[in-house]
C-alpha cells in the first residue's frame, strides 16, 4: 500500500516517538502509587500522539490526515497538563521538568505547522 505520507519519515512521529521513550523513562521513577494514575495517563497520552499521527497518515485526505494531527495535538495538551502536575507533586525535579517542557511544546509547533501545509 502506497502512502501518501510515510508517517516513518514524518519528523512529527519521529519526535513522538522520542517524548513516548522519555515519558516511560520519567514515570517509572514516580511513586508505585501512580502506576494506575498518572503514570498511566502519561503513557496513554504519549503513545496517542505517535499513533494518531501514523493513523492519519494512512488517510485518503488530507483533510482526514488533519483530524488525526487535531486529536494528536489534543493529546500532547493532555501530556504538557499531566506534566505540570507531576511537577505539582514533586515527581520530577526541574531539569527533567524543564527538558520535557520544552520537547512537548517544540512538537507541538512542529504538528501545528505540518498542518498548515495540510490545509
Amino acid at each position: 500500500m502506497s502512502l501518501k505520507h510515510n508517517f516513518r519519515k514524518l519528523a512529527i512521529w519521529q519526535e513522538a516517538r522520542k517524548l513516548v521513550n522519555e515519558t516511560y523513562l520519567i514515570t517509572s521513577k514516580f511513586p508505585k502509587s501512580e502506576m494506575y494514575g498518572l503514570s498511566n495517563q502519561l503513557q496513554r497520552c504519549a503513545v496517542s500522539i505517535a499513533s494518531n499521527i501514523a493513523e492519519g497518515s494512512a488517510r485518503n485526505s488530507d483533510k482526514h490526515f488533519v483530524q488525526y494531527l487535531e486529536t494528536a495535538l489534543g493529546s500532547s495538551f493532555e501530556w504538557e497538563t499531566q506534566l505540570i502536575c507531576a511537577k505539582d507533586l514533586e515527581y520530577m525535579d526541574d531539569v527533567i521538568f524543564e527538558k520535557n517542557l520544552k520537547a512537548i511544546q517544540k512538537l507541538q509547533a512542529m504538528i501545528s505547522n505540518f498542518k498548515k501545509t495540510l490545509n
